[in-house]
Order: structure tokens, then sequence, then C-alpha cells
């Protein structure tokens, strides 16, 4: 299969968005250019995170403003009903084309306090798993019962069985988890498996992992990488774009950052912040863990946080590298957005032979 390639879409946009003056306006019309633009330029479609804005609407208008772009919503498990969240689902794709696809986020035991979901790191993880277990059979266009340690539903789907399911055999799950928990809950219940950006040989040893628990469950999983990207005509130049990136941000958002994940229970945070160890380099490629491998991402703001740093033939020959242990779909972003998803189509797509 052809690698597949989405772009990344989030209201704080602009050079360096994690401080107000690298921050550009932001509105609907400059969402759904960016969205037309990801659409035109051959990506599949976009990552849509959770941010100022609430994915829901703001997929909407982009899938509603374009034909083809497919949004990859980032949901949390349980902060709505699995049976309200399936009719949302139907409801979107018997409008746009079953052009929906669900990234699903655990979060963090912290994050989630604040929407009133009281859940400690593994409990997540079951929940998760019950969750999406009925999420995908109401997607499918299943009426059932279910009663398990989360849900008691009962003619769950009745209400909307007249909607029927456009994607076959339900709406994709796409997932990222690093922990045992984690793992598990991806082989046995999504249809892509997402990571974040780490040195080839430590995301081999995690990828075989992932392999050998979807094969005990009679599975085979598509394998994504979520990747920041700085690609420029010489590598000299692209260092010194990360070097900016450094001196741009403040002291505040430094410790802001840094502070704020202290004590995380997330296991791809606690793998991110090993390769950096929370410490601010004087320059960009001190932090260098493998050839054009940045973590520094993380120092700035939360999510992945690594970046390829390179000219276009070496960032191009860090993805070949990560296909050759499996991985078929790319997540890609550049700051800014707009502007750097025509440099990374026009340099680095070209070399991967995405399909569009």
């Amino acid at each position: 299969m052809a690698t597949e390639v989405l772009w990344y879409i989030i209201p704080r946009e602009g050079a360096y968005p994690w401080e107000t003056e690298g921050r550009r306006t932001v509105d609907l019309g400059y969402l759904t250019r960016l969205a037309g633009t990801v659409e035109q330029l051959g990506y599949s479609g976009a990552l849509l995170a959770t941010d100022l804005y609430d994915v829901w609407p703001l997929g909407s208008a982009l899938a509603a403003a374009t034909t083809r772009f497919k949004p990859l919503l980032a949901v949390h498990p349980g902060l709505i009903s699995p049976t309200l969240l399936a009719k949302m689902a139907l409801s979107f794709d018997t409008l746009f084309g079953g052009r929906l696809r669900f990234n699903v986020v655990n979060g963090s035991t912290k994050s989630l306090q604040e929407y009133g979901l009281h859940v400690e790191h593994d409990e997540r993880y079951e929940l998760s798993a019950e969750y999406w277990s009925i999420v995908k059979r109401l997607t499918a266009g299943e009426v059932f019962d279910h009663k398990g340690r989360f849900y008691d539903l009962k003619n769950a789907g009745a209400s909307f069985r007249e909607l029927k399911p456009v994607q076959d055999p339900h709406v994709p799950l796409w997932f990222g988890g690093s922990s045992p928990p984690g793992i598990e809950m991806a082989a046995e219940h999504v249809d892509v498996f997402l990571t974040w950006g780490e040195p080839p040989h430590l995301l081999k040893e995690k990828l075989e992992r992932v392999r050998a628990r979807a094969a005990a469950y009679g599975r085979t999983l598509r394998i994504g990488l979520r990747l920041h990207i700085i690609v420029r005509d010489t590598e000299n130049e692209a260092w010194a774009a990360a070097d900016r990136l450094l001196d741009v941000t403040s002291r505040a958002t430094y410790a802001r950052q840094l502070g704020d994940r202290v004590g995380e229970d997330g296991v791809g945070w606690q793998r991110q912040f090993r390769q950096h160890g929370g410490k601010v380099p004087a320059r960009a490629r001190d932090l260098e863990v493998h050839p054009n491998m940045w973590p520094g991402m993380s120092l700035f703001r939360p999510g992945p946080g690594t970046a390829v740093v390179g000219s276009t033939a070496q960032v191009v020959d860090r993805l070949k590298e990560f296909e050759s242990l499996g991985v078929d779909t790319f997540i890609l972003s550049g700051n800014p957005l707009l502007e750097e998803a025509y440099r990374v189509a026009e340099t680095v797509l070209p070399a991967l032979g995405a399909r569009p």
C-alpha cells in the first residue's frame, strides 16, 4: 500500500504559536483555506487536535468546505455517551460521504479531571477499551444491549438505526499508546496504531511489541507516525531554523511547559521527556538523538515533541527509514502550518510517493 500522509490543523497557528507574538490571527476563513490547501496539495486529510476549538464544529466546517479532505478528530473516551458519539459519527459520515476518522486520545489523569472524569492511568485504558468497542459496533450499524464495568446500555442504536454506516466495517479508530495497557488496547481494538517520533531502534522495539500483541488477537494494524518537519534547502539552514525556535521562546514558556508536566503519567510523554531531560540547550543540535532527529519541540508545547530537521534529502531518508520499520502513514506538521504545508508537499511528498 502506498504511503498516506496527513497534515495537522490547530487554531493556534503561526511561526511559533506557543508565544503570543509568534501567533497569527486565525478565523474560520483562514482554517477553511488551510483545509482546502491541504486537500489540493495531496494530503489525505489532517489531524484536528484538541485545543481552543472543539473538534466537532471545526471538523464539520472543514468537511463542508472540501470534498475529499478527511478530518481525523481527536476524541477523549468517556466525556460523552458512546451512543451519542456514534450518532454524531454516523451523522457526520452520512452528510460528508464517509470521511470521518477518530483519533483516540486517552489524555492524562490531571487533564481529564477538568471535565469531571476521575480515572487513573490503567483504568483509563479499561474505560477506553469498553467505550470504543461500543462505538465500533454502533457505527457498524448494530442495535444491542450492553452491560460492562462502565456502561449499561439498553437497545443502543435503536433511535438512529436508519442512519446506515458509510464506512465498512465502522468509523476507523486511530490511537497511540506506549504503556502495556495502551498497547493491549490498541492491539485488540484500533485500526491504525499511532506513535510519536523516536530513534529508530526504540521505535522498532515498540512496534514489534504492538504487532505481537495484535497477532495474539488475530489482527494486523496499520502503523502511523506523528512528526514535526523542519526542512530547508540545506542542513545548516534547517538547524538554524530550529535554533531560532529556541531563541524566540520565552523563559516563561519553558518553565510552564516543563513544570506543568511534572508527574505526568503518560508513558508516551515520559519517553519523549527522556530524550531531552527537561534541559534547554544552547544550540538545537545539542539535542540531536539520531541523525536529523530532534526532540526539542516538546520544550515548547504539549503533544508530539520530535522534529525531523535537515535538507530535503535528509528528511526523506529519515522518513524512508521509518517506512522500512513498517510505518505506512505519516501525520506531519511545520510552522506556520499553511506555508509549511506547501514546502513539505513540494519537497518531501513526491519522494514518498504519497497517494492523494
